[in-house]
């Protein structure tokens, strides 16, 4: 069990004022080939994990959403549809290589003019209080050192009545399909980030930061803590992924 001073990276313990930089590495180095690795690791599912993230947020014309860790802007670009003219729609990533791939494909489609880019910390966001109507985090919560913090400061930025949306990979429930996932992450991912993107090693690290994400149940419990109302998960691919949602009183 970590104590305050060290926090996992991965399987492995780390000085926690480390893990940020050392995650931050990982994302440098996946940038550029991570929406082509993300089609190919989960063979173009995840579309369908966002586009139920997407009905489920309740987002309508003129409301303001942030996407917290929004990577290459998969969701910004939804939402910005969505949302109109009126809306507005933040694109956060602690990540600055991340970031500008995320810019240069929202550019490339010419979806800029509701959009900003924001390089931000989800544990401490620089935003007002009461600031979004939603607020959304897909794969990104996993790789956030202190887990807890993070959902304060989402449940903060908030408006009384929005809502939180956490996408990430989570526990199986069936022992086989636990084990044939194992396998494809241990075995498959390492040599497909070798192989594709050149890169074994991040991927290894991924794979294992997915082991050591909360669970479910635990997840809710989280978000329950950090003072969020009406939480609930639905899993997705038999809980290989899942979707928590809460709500700010």
């Amino acid at each position: 069990m970590s104590d305050k001073n060290t926090t996992h990276f991965g399987y492995k313990e780390v000085d926690t004022q480390a893990k940020a930089s050392m995650v931050a590495e990982v994302f440098h180095s996946v940038a550029s080939r991570y929406d082509l690795m993300n089609d190919l690791m989960s063979a173009g599912i995840h579309r369908v994990w966002k586009r139920f993230t997407i009905e489920l947020s309740g987002v309508r014309r003129g409301n303001a959403v942030l996407d917290i860790a929004g990577g290459t802007g998969d969701l910004a670009a939804r939402f910005a549809e969505i949302v109109g003219p009126t809306g507005r729609v933040v694109l956060a990533d602690i990540n600055d290589s991340m970031l500008k791939v995320g810019r240069d494909k929202l550019l490339d489609n010419g979806l800029l003019g509701n959009l900003e880019f924001v390089q931000a910390d989800a544990q401490s966001l620089p935003f007002p209080d009461d600031s979004f109507d939603c607020v959304t985090i897909a794969f990104g919560l996993r790789n956030v050192t202190d887990k807890d913090a993070a959902l304060r400061s989402m449940l903060r930025v908030l408006k009384p009545g929005g809502r939180l949306l956490v996408l990430e990979f989570s526990k199986p429930a069936n022992p086989l399909l636990s084990k044939a996932y194992d396998t494809y992450s241990f075995k498959v991912l390492p040599l497909m980030g070798r192989l594709v993107a050149n890169d074994a090693e991040s991927y290894q690290y991924l794979a294992e930061s997915i082991r050591m994400h909360p669970d479910q149940e635990t997840l809710k419990e989280m978000m329950e803590d950090a003072g969020f109302s009406r939480c609930e998960f639905h899993n997705m691919t038999g809980g290989v992924v899942a979707l928590h949602k809460g709500v700010k009183a």
